[in-house]
């Protein structure tokens, strides 16, 4: 909340940081990095110098907010929240919401920072968002899927880090603008395809002679 003055009112160093960080997206996405101190000091409500006592430069300040874009940690969490008592499909089109959410955010900035083309190495490099304990992005939300999964593992074909990761990179490429203007799937359709394939249901063989016996 804001002062009579209209400024932001005074926070500890960490907390400062986050919100000029969290100011300092939404302008980056639209702006890349054109982005002004100004434009960010007014959207946080702070005097531009408060940038510089938190930040040695915009750079750095820009860098800080790129990192945070990578954050896994928020999709980590919004995993965790997902109702575990929904069945299985129900589970994974929540899951496939989370990430799609995360990727979209991701290419905005990552457009915002002239990557518009078709995701590179370095591209991918940048958007493997390294934790505090060594352990990247990619891990840390497979195991987050792999969570939700939980004991219906047992019912899938295919190892829970398997469908984990199928899921993921089937999300990936319905994500990214470039990748999703062929074929640009719905969330429900997604996980269909990881549970049940492309193949149309068929009978038993079995029953299925039985059948042209008649």
């Amino acid at each position: 909340m804001g002062t009579p003055s209209g400024r932001a009112r005074p926070l500890p160093p960490k907390e400062r940081r986050a919100a000029l960080i969290a100011a300092t997206l939404p302008l980056l996405r639209k702006y890349g990095r054109d982005v002004s101190t100004r434009q960010i000091a007014q959207a946080a409500c702070v005097a531009e110098g408060t940038i510089f006592r938190v930040f040695d430069d915009k750079a750095s300040l820009i860098d800080a907010a790129i990192h945070s874009a990578f954050d896994p940690m928020p999709a980590v969490e919004a995993l965790g929240a997902i109702d575990r008592t929904l069945p299985l499909e129900e589970r994974l089109i929540a899951v496939a919401g989370v990430l799609k959410s995360r990727l979209s955010d991701v290419f905005l900035v990552l457009n915002s920072l002239g990557h518009n083309g078709p995701p590179t190495p370095e591209t991918l490099r940048k958007a493997r968002w390294r934790t505090s304990d060594g352990h990247d992005s990619d891990a840390a939300l497979v195991a987050g899927i792999i969570d939700v999964i939980g004991e219906d593992a047992t019912s899938l074909k295919f190892g829970p880090q398997e469908v984990a990761r199928v899921l993921s990179w089937l999300v990936f490429t319905n994500s990214h603008p470039l990748l999703s203007r062929e074929a640009n799937f719905d969330l429900q359709t997604i996980v269909s395809i990881v549970l049940d394939g492309v193949r149309r249901p068929t009978e038993p063989k079995a029953k299925s002679a039985a059948r042209k016996g008649k």
